[in-house]
């Protein structure tokens, strides 16, 4: 399952990799969805192995992931350093400097942090709770998992241009360095949720998971008119990232945790659901694809909630610290 959500979630639900595809191209499609397996499922398995043999929790999730963001967007596909096409577009020159799309960079990061590592975390941890702090690898699927992520990374840094120069290259594998320090030394229980029960609202953990990319909306906007400071939009973009964090540590308790996080999950997946809807008045074909992908995750989600009402009301919370 988590092979499947990591990539399926921020590719296929976007575009990115068209479901389309499927009918149109099918050896096209499933050549390219396995190298997107090997990217981003090995990926979400190798850090969902860190925090639970290291004993972390969110923040360090989250951490991995940026590191990972990083990794992808930076060393493997190079679009922190491509000027023109898609698909970074009118941010390949709004927000650009040095040689970096800044503003295209943070975005990508905060994006891949949530969306392709720490949402299919989430959602694969409540489907099945039972296994959320028993390792899933040993070494030898840990090996295997990292020469299929290290080979996709290494492919797609050798043959893809616009690549970084010297001191970028430096610079973001510095940047990894130091987020993955702070993954391993943070304690489990930093950014955790208050005890007992909460007061988040049904409509508040909505808001708040989709605000993340609720904001990329904002920054595709801005970069499309071009008249607003790519700086100020860049401290708008982490202005809503935080507020939605916050929210989450002030409302939300750990009594009913489970339902709350699902809640917040709801939103994260539900504004990719209004994205479907856009891309199909854009794009019909590339749009459907998106839509019938939509389709099986609202049913899927669908399946969820009645798990988490199934369970046992009265079963305490694991506190948010606890290994994931």
């Amino acid at each position: 399952m988590l092979l499947l959500f990591a990539p399926a979630i921020p590719e296929l639900l976007t575009g990115s990799t068209p479901a389309v595809n499927l009918v149109l191209n099918p050896p096209g499609f499933l050549l390219g969805f396995g190298g997107d397996i090997l990217l981003y499922g090995c990926g979400a398995l190798l850090i969902r192995e860190f925090v639970v043999y290291f004993r972390k929790g969110w923040a360090s999730v989250l951490l991995l992931g940026a590191a990972y963001g990083i990794a992808e967007e930076g060393f493997t596909v190079h679009t922190f350093f491509q000027r023109t096409g898609a698909p970074v577009n009118a941010l390949g020159t709004y927000g650009h400097a040095f040689g970096v799309n800044w503003l295209w960079a943070l975005g990508l990061t905060v994006f891949h942090a949530t969306y392709s590592i720490a949402l299919p975390i989430l959602l694969t941890r409540l489907w099945y709770p039972e296994v959320r702090s028993v390792r899933w690898l040993d070494r030898g699927a840990v090996g295997l998992a990292t020469i299929g992520y290290l080979s996709i990374v290494l492919i797609g840094g050798s043959f893809i241009g616009h690549g970084p120069s010297p001191a970028a290259l430096a610079l973001f594998l510095a940047i990894c360095a130091v987020l993955i320090l702070l993954a391993w030394r943070l304690p489990a229980d930093f950014l955790s949720v208050r005890p007992g029960p909460g007061s988040a609202s049904r409509r508040g953990l909505w808001l708040a998971g989709a605000a993340g990319f609720g904001a990329w909306y904002i920054v595709l906007a801005a970069a499309g008119i071009g008249r607003w400071p790519a700086v100020g939009v860049a401290l708008v973009l982490i202005a809503i990232d935080l507020a939605a964090l916050g929210y989450v540590r002030r409302y939300v308790g750990t009594v009913g945790l489970e339902r709350s996080e699902f809640r917040f999950a709801m939103g994260m997946m539900a504004i990719l659901f209004a994205w479907a809807g856009l891309v199909l008045l854009i794009d019909l074909a590339l749009g459907l694809g998106i839509v019938a992908v939509a389709a099986i995750f609202a049913y899927l989600l669908h399946r969820l909630d009645r798990r988490i009402d199934a369970r046992s009301p009265g079963a305490p919370a694991a506190p948010v610290g606890a290994s994931v």
